[in-house]
């Protein structure tokens, strides 16, 4: 398993080792001990969405319970963000994106902090994503897909979007909810 750093600190592109052959393939997707190495907690909670093709879902981030997420495909293809949106970080409103597919075997870390959303590239695609706290929707905060400030450019124009997520607030009209950068001492 191989840990490749991106132009975010923390966002990490994780590459299994995958062994093929004539029956198939086998790789491990995750191992407790690799993910310890880094300082990455525990997951608690696997969760698993299909999507259609030029669905957006996101930007979601949980604030009284911050979740680092482990993102993987097992169907189709996706292009992944993660959005550093933690006030006072030298990268706020930076974003990074990755190609993650059900061919590339490609996850992404992204910890807490950071925005996450994805778009659907493929005809379909199903998105399995281990979490390191519980989900807490009164504590979820959610940013416009087409946030001026993070000024994300989406490989699609006209997304298919959730109501809710279709009502989601700019990133400037919630400065003041917005996480803090803390820096490891």
């Amino acid at each position: 398993m191989r840990f490749v750093e991106t132009s975010l600190a923390g966002v990490l592109i994780v590459e299994p080792r995958v062994v093929r052959d004539e029956r198939g393939f086998f790789l491990e997707c995750y191992r407790s001990d690799e993910f310890e190495k880094r300082a990455i907690p525990p997951f608690v909670q696997d969760n698993h969405t299909r999507s259609v093709a030029r669905t957006i879902r996101g930007l979601h981030l949980q604030l009284r319970r911050p979740q680092g997420k482990l993102i993987r495909v097992v169907v189709g293809e996706i292009f992944d963000v993660a959005a550093d949106v933690r006030r006072g970080s030298p990268t706020f409103g930076q974003w990074v994106a990755v190609n993650l597919s059900a061919e590339n075997f490609r996850g992404c870390y992204i910890p807490p902090g950071f925005a996450h959303g994805f778009c659907v590239v493929s005809d379909a695609a199903e998105v399995e994503y281990k979490c390191t706290d519980f989900y807490d929707p009164s504590g979820e905060l959610s940013i416009a897909w087409n946030d001026p400030t993070l000024g994300i450019r989406w490989p699609i124009d006209a997304p298919l979007l959730s109501p809710r997520d279709r009502e989601n607030a700019t990133l400037a009209a919630q400065m003041d909810r917005l996480p803090a950068f803390q820096t490891n001492l």
